[in-house]
C-alpha cells in the first residue's frame, strides 16, 4: 500500500505520541507500504518552526531529512498533476498545505494517514 502521511501524523510518529494511532502505527510501521512524506508537510513544518509554534528536538534541518532516511519515508514533491488537480478541488477543506496533500494522495492513488476527517470528504482513502 502507498501512504502519504500527514503533517501532524509524521511528528507523532517521530516523537512517540501516543496520540498517533495503533492502526496509523502499525501501518507506517509495515516496510511492505511505501511511505511519504509531501514537501508541502515540511513546508508547513518549517514555517511552524520558525513562527515559535512548533519546537523540534533538533534543527529542522538535520531532524527532517535524518528520520525520513532512518525511517524509509520518501518525500514526496509537488508535480504539475498534483497541482492541476489542487485547482478542481472543492473547498470542503481551506487549509492550504492539507489541499495539497490531498491533492498528491488523489493522483498518487496513496492513502493518506491523518487524524483529519474532513479529508474524508474527497472520496480519498485514509487510515487513522
Amino acid at each position: 500500500m502507498k501512504l502519504l502521511l500527514d503533517t501532524h501524523t509524521l511528528l507523532w510518529f517521530l516523537g512517540g505520541d501516543p496520540r498517533l494511532s495503533p492502526a496509523a502505527r502499525t501501518a507506517i510501521e509495515d516496510l511492505a507500504n511505501q511511505r511519504f512524506f509531501s514537501i508541502a508537510g515540511a513546508r508547513e513544518t518549517a514555517i511552524k518552526v520558525s513562527l515559535g509554534k512548533l519546537a523540534l528536538s533538533a534543527p529542522f534541518e538535520k531532524l527532517i531529512p535524518a528520520q525520513l532516511q532512518a525511517n524509509g519515508i520518501e518525500l514526496l514533491p509537488i508535480g504539475i498533476d498534483h497541482v492541476r488537480t489542487l485547482i478542481s478541488l472543492p473547498f470542503h477543506h481551506r487549509d492550504p498545505f492539507d489541499r495539497m496533500i490531498i491533492a498528491q494522495a488523489a493522483v498518487e492513488k496513496a492513502t493518506l494517514v491523518s487524524a483529519d476527517e474532513a479529508f474524508d470528504s474527497y472520496g480519498i482513502s485514509r487510515i487513522w
